[in-house]
């Protein structure tokens, strides 16, 4: 199997079997984000504990690339410190330009890398990471 199936499969299962879809009730931080130019809405909330992502969920409509990246990210923020999950946003978007960048412990993310040649997707693949950043910076 090739590298470009393997991650167009991996692509397809987060957008068919979303990770951490939905709302939480109570306190959390909530942020909603859309990309005008293709109609993509993103709402991320985030759960957090001393400084730390406790727990990750999001809403949203869009094309495979926008929520199967906030799945991605919902997963690969949880249990991070408000700096790791940072950091892990300037490392996803680095890949998106193609620039060199970090490797992820949440490997699912590299499947993403491809988008970068598509500059049309950037914003696609970046909407719930600049959301869940925004969400970071409100908590602070």
């Amino acid at each position: 199997m090739a590298l470009d199936d393997l991650y167009r499969r991996v692509i397809m299962d987060h957008y068919k079997n979303p990770r951490n879809r939905g709302s939480f009730e109570g306190e959390v931080v909530t942020v909603n984000l859309n990309n005008p130019s293709c109609g993509d809405r993103i709402t991320i909330q985030l759960k957090m504990e001393t400084g730390i992502v406790s727990d990750a969920k999001f809403q949203g409509e869009g094309c495979s690339i926008s929520l199967s990246s906030a799945s991605m990210m919902t997963d690969a923020v949880k249990g991070k410190t408000l700096e790791e999950a940072t950091l892990m946003a300037e490392n996803f978007s680095c890949m998106m330009r193609g620039v060199e960048h970090a490797d992820f412990e949440y490997e699912d993310l590299e499947a993403l890398s491809g988008v970068n040649k598509f500059p049309a997707r950037i914003k696609c693949a970046t909407l719930a990471w600049n959301a869940m950043r925004k969400g970071i910076e409100k908590s602070e």
